[in-house]
This record gives structure tokens, C-alpha cells and sequence, in this order.
């Protein structure tokens, strides 16, 4: 094949990076930017990783190319879940996992029993000095709304290092970006109004899928989780209270020794809280409104809800489909609510685990409301009613044609094992080498890859929403506001359109910039990132986010990106030849 100067081609500036003095920088680095911790879970190690990442890195090394400067691109195919879009998370452990690579002489140890003893010794002296202060990481912010083939990260330093990052890198932005993204689906459908509780650690694929779920679905807009780990390492609000064994745990109101209950204001004390539940509990039946409603009611259920409520007074939320929700669950659980109301506490609410939810929870606010009226007890009425048994976005979508009155909405199996498509199918793919850009071809156009080293922009219009993202190479002029613009698609030919966007936004920001002197963007909390990815999530037009049919969004490159595409294209396959 013809030898053609590529860079020059494209009018490329060279890779300005420097691959001596890493350590002493790194020192630097830390000082300027301060210590970044490791990665939250510890199982992320230089180890974490395949094994052709170290056979490639000792390959290069011995063609004595492991320091070619090298630009690798990370982003996905297809959104997930049948959308149109996906949220971007996982960047903070990718950095943190850089800040501290460091392989260990045990690591080292062991790759060198992994490989062929026809390794050199010198390259195991390689793995021991290597670090990434010679690595340059931009990425899009975590939290942000993002599209196909537009790179979430982009790669820069020595070929041999940065290949050793891809594997750890696809890991801890696949499963992240898919139950983030899965979670703002499930918000979407819920609506803005309802509370969502992430109640998946059981059922979780292990420890870390639990723990990661919860954090990466608080990220994509729940409000709180059952899991207690996942509060303690990510400050995330905690909701839980009961479950159906401890509803069957009791045998009777005689089980119950200690009746007494102080007021919420302490002054003074119910001695007979278990009485004071008995006496609503008849007025309750007495309700002309809740005549062949229920009868007798379970008297081991009321026991359990009343020792609840001896412990929690301030957080009494019962599960009330134990044994029979309209008949038994819901009239002991106002019960023992009004009696607490009499000392001046307010019930939470309850929690509906099973049957026709849209219906037991209209019947539910029904009777709340018919109590309120007449008994007087302001607010009852709005008492707070929990759903929960295996819901997913198709069940919240139901409940909402169908109408109900669930209030907050606890999710778990469907949600942290993203039940509907189980994997996002992040690539890392090399688009640059020694500034000269490559390709990825394939017969499925869309495993073509992208290549050069890329800016990305997001162009929004007069209302506000987002229009189009555009890729361009490195050099070329940035989009401006006002100014007509022509997006192309990258590989169809027909399909393109002039922008006047009204803002224009960059999408890649430095989040390590190693031993390079620039500033790098700090890493935000969980709560920030939470917070930007609803507001992106805002920005985006509802026919992009709806569950069925949604709008494609727009992905494109600018025109001469789009040339040169096509350009290398044609360069790199092979000419066929018919006999």
C-alpha cells in the first residue's frame, strides 16, 4: 500500500507530549491538583485487566514501539434499553484508578508467570517504572446526557500504557453508564413528583454490583437506597422499615410487653398504647363508609404494626399485604397511625408489596380521605403509599394509563441488574498514532471507527434543548453561536443539515492531565453530578427520552472531519481484484 503522510494530509499539529521525568512531574501534579484517592472498590488493580493487554504492552516493548504517543478513543455503539440516549457514568473511579496505578512486585510477580519464559527480563524493569504521569484523560462530565460513536473519554500517552488502561476503563464505565442510564429512564416514567427508593442490593450481582447500583442509580435520579453500605460510602439517604416476617413474626397483642409510649412533645405518657390502637380500631369498623369493607382484622398483624410503632413512632411505615390489604393491612395500619397522631406523631405511611397496585392504592387514599373528613385529622388524607414488587418501566408506565395513587415507588430487581439488555458494550478503539490518524474498518458500518484526535460539541437551539452533537478534528475552527453550521452524518452521505445553534457547548473538559502543566477539572461529589445529570436530562427534548418510538438524536461530524473519514477509508482497505 502507498505510504501517504496522513498528518500533513489533515493539516495535524504534532502531539506535544513529553515521556521523560514522569515521576518527579507526578509529584508535582499531586501537589497542584491534591491526592486523589484509589478506586472505591479495591478489586481495581493494574490486575484488572486481560491478559493480551500485557502480551500487546510486552509486544510493543520488544518492537521498541511501548512509547509511541498513542490517542484512543472510549464511547459506545447503541443506546441501550431500545432509547435514544444514555447517561455517562464512571469517569471518578477511572481517574482514580489512574492517579494510583502503580503495579506491586507481587503483580509484577505474577505476569511474569503468566507470560512466556521467553520474556525478557528488561521488560518486567518496564512494568516496575511505569505510572500514568505520561497519560492524558478528557472526558465528557460524568452525569451528561451522551450519544453513539461521540468519544466519553479520550486516551493520550504511551501506546503500551494506555493500552493496559483499556480493559479496566470499559469495566468501570459499561455497567456505570447502563444502570445510571436505567435508573433516569425509570425517573422519566415516574415523573418528577414521585420518590424513587433503590431497594436491589439482594438481588444485585454481588457486592459490587449492589453497591455500585446504588450509587449509580442515586446518580440517575433516585432518592435514596436500602443498601447501608452504599449510604455509608456515598452519603446516600437510607429508607427501609419492614418486612413480611416481621408482620408473621407475631402471634397476638399478648406478645406485647412494654404498652407505654411517651408524647411527641414528652410531656406526657400513654401507659396503654395497645389499648388506644384498640379503641381507633372500633371506631374504624363503625365508619358507615366501611361497612363490608373489613370485619374482624388480623390481631397478630395489628400487634407487629403497634410494636413498629412502640420503636419507630417518628417513622412508622407498615407493610400491609401480609395478609389482606383492604380488609386487614390498611384499617390496623390507621389504626395505630391515629392513635400515634393522638400523641402527636405522624405515620409515614404504608407499603403495597403485591396484587392490582392502581387499584389498592386508589381504595387506600379513599378510606385516608374518608378519615380525615371524619375524624378530623388534617392531612391524613395525603398519608404516604409506597408500591413496591418487582417494578420495572413498563409496570410504571401501566400505572400511569391506568391511574393510581402510589406516592414513592421502591424498585429493585429490574433496575440494579438492568433485567432489559445487560450490558452497554463500551469500545476502546486507537484512532491516533504518532499523529498519525487510524481507522477501524468493518463490514458493519457501525464498527467503523472515528479516527484522529477529536474535539465534541453540543449545539443547542432557540428553546433551549439540545439540537445536535457535532465531532471535528483537534485543529479545526470551534462551532460559534449564530453561525450556520453544516453537520454531517459520519458515514451516509445523504444525510446532512446546516445548525445556527444558539449555544454552543464543549463537551471535553481535562480530567488528568499528567505530567502536562494545564489545570484538570476537579472531580465533583455525587451529589453535583446528580445534580448536572437531571439538568441534562432537562435539556433534552421529551420525543428523545420517551419509552416507545422515540427520536433518533442527531450525531455528526463537520464537513472536512467527514472527508478525511472517508479519505483514509478508502486509503486503508484493500483494493479487490476480479479474476
Amino acid at each position: 500500500m502507498q505510504n501517504i503522510d496522513i498528518s500533513n494530509r489533515y493539516n495535524r499539529g504534532g502531539m506535544e507530549k513529553k515521556m521523560n521525568g514522569g515521576v518527579a512531574e507526578e509529584k508535582k501534579r499531586v501537589a497542584r491538583g491534591g491526592i486523589i484517592n484509589g478506586p472505591t472498590n479495591p478489586m481495581v488493580t493494574p490486575l484488572l485487566t486481560d491478559l493480551y493487554q500485557f502480551t500487546m504492552a510486552y509486544a510493543y516493548w520488544k518492537a521498541g514501539k511501548h512509547n509511541d504517543p498513542a490517542v484512543f478513543d472510549l464511547y459506545f455503539r447503541r443506546n441501550p434499553f431500545g432509547g435514544e440516549y444514555t447517561v455517562f457514568a464512571g469517569l471518578e473511579e477511572c481517574i482514580r484508578f489512574i492517579a494510583n496505578f502503580k503495579l506491586s512486585e507481587d503483580e509484577i510477580a505474577f505476569v511474569r508467570e503468566c507470560l512466556s519464559p521467553t520474556c525478557e527480563d528488561g521488560f518486567f524493569d518496564y512494568l516496575r517504572g511505569i505510572d500514568c504521569s505520561d497519560v492524558e484523560v478528557y472526558a465528557i462530565a460524568e452525569g451528561s446526557v451522551v450519544f453513539p460513536k461521540v468519544p466519553l473519554m479520550r486516551i493520550e500517552g504511551p501506546v503500551a500504557v494506555v493500552q493496559l488502561l483499556e480493559t479496566p476503563f470499559v469495566n468501570l464505565i459499561n455497567f456505570a453508564s447502563l444502570v445510571t442510564t436505567n435508573a433516569a429512564r425509570h425517573r422519566f416514567v415516574a415523573g418528577k413528583s414521585k420518590l424513587l427508593l433503590e431497594f436491589g442490593l439482594r438481588r444485585a450481582q454481588g457486592p459490587d454490583g449492589g453497591v455500585g447500583a446504588s450509587r449509580y442509580c442515586y446518580m440517575g435520579g433516585f432518592d435514596a437506597t436500602s443498601n447501608c453500605a452504599a449510604g455509608k460510602l456515598f452519603g446516600i439517604p437510607l429508607r427501609g422499615t419492614h418486612s413480611h416476617a416481621f408482620v408473621s413474626s407475631f402471634t397476638g397483642p399478648d406478645e406485647i410487653t412494654e404498652k407505654s409510649l411517651h408524647s411527641h412533645d414528652k410531656s406526657t405518657v400513654c401507659k396503654d398504647f395497645v389499648g388506644l390502637t384498640q379503641t381507633w380500631l372500633g371506631k374504624l369498623k363503625r365508619l358507615s363508609s366501611s361497612e363490608g369493607v373489613f370485619g374482624e382484622t388480623n390481631q397478630s398483624e395489628l400487634a407487629a404494626f403497634v410494636s413498629y410503632a412502640l420503636a419507630f413512632p417518628d417513622n412508622f411505615l407498615a407493610l400491609v399485604d401480609t395478609y389482606d390489604v383492604m380488609r386487614s393491612g390498611v384499617p390496623n395500619f390507621c389504626a395505630v397511625a391515629l392513635a400515634l397522631n393522638d400523641l402527636g406523631y405522624e405515620a409515614k405511611g404504608i407499603r403495597l408489596d403485591s396484587g392490582d397496585l392502581a387499584y389498592l392504592s386508589c381504595e387506600t387514599r379513599k378510606f385516608f380521605q374518608t378519615i380525615e373528613k371524619e375524624f378530623q385529622v388534617p392531612g391524613f388524607g395525603k398519608t404516604g403509599i409506597t408500591a413496591s414488587n418487582d417494578l420495572n418501566e413498563e409496570t410504571l408506565d401501566a400505572l400511569n394509563k391506568q391511574g393510581h395513587e402510589v406516592d414513592s415507588f421502591g424498585i429493585g430487581t429490574n433496575l440494579v441488574t438492568c433485567f432489559a439488555q445487560p450490558a452497554l458494550g463500551c469500545v476502546f478503539k486507537l484512532v491516533e498514532i504518532n499523529n498519525q490518524p487510524r481507522i477501524k474498518l468493518s463490514e458493519d458500518v457501525s464498527k467503523v471507527s472515528i479516527p484522529c484526535k477529536k474535539r465534541s460539541f453540543r449545539l443547542y437551539g432557540k428553546e433551549g434543548y439540545a439540537l445536535v452533537d457535532i465531532m471535528s478534528g483537534e485543529n479545526e475552527p470551534a462551532p460559534k453561536e449564530g453561525q450556520r453550521i453544516l453537520c454531517r452524518h459520519p458515514f451516509n452521505e445523504s444525510k446532512r443539515a446546516y445548525v445556527v445553534p444558539q449555544r454552543v457547548e464543549d463537551l471535553m473538559k481535562c480530567y488528568w492531565p499528567g505530567s502536562v502543566d494545564k489545570a484538570r477539572e476537579e472531580l465533583p461529589t455525587l451529589e453535583q453530578i446528580r445534580e448536572h445529570c437531571m439538568r441534562q436530562l432537562e435539556q433534552m427534548r421529551t420525543d428523545h427520552m420517551r419509552r416507545l418510538n422515540p427520536t433518533p438524536y442527531k450525531v455528526s461530524v463537520s464537513a472536512k472531519l467527514y472527508e478525511f473519514i472517508h479519505f483514509l477509508w478508502l486509503n486503508e482497505a484493500p483494493v479487490g481484484e476480479l479474476q
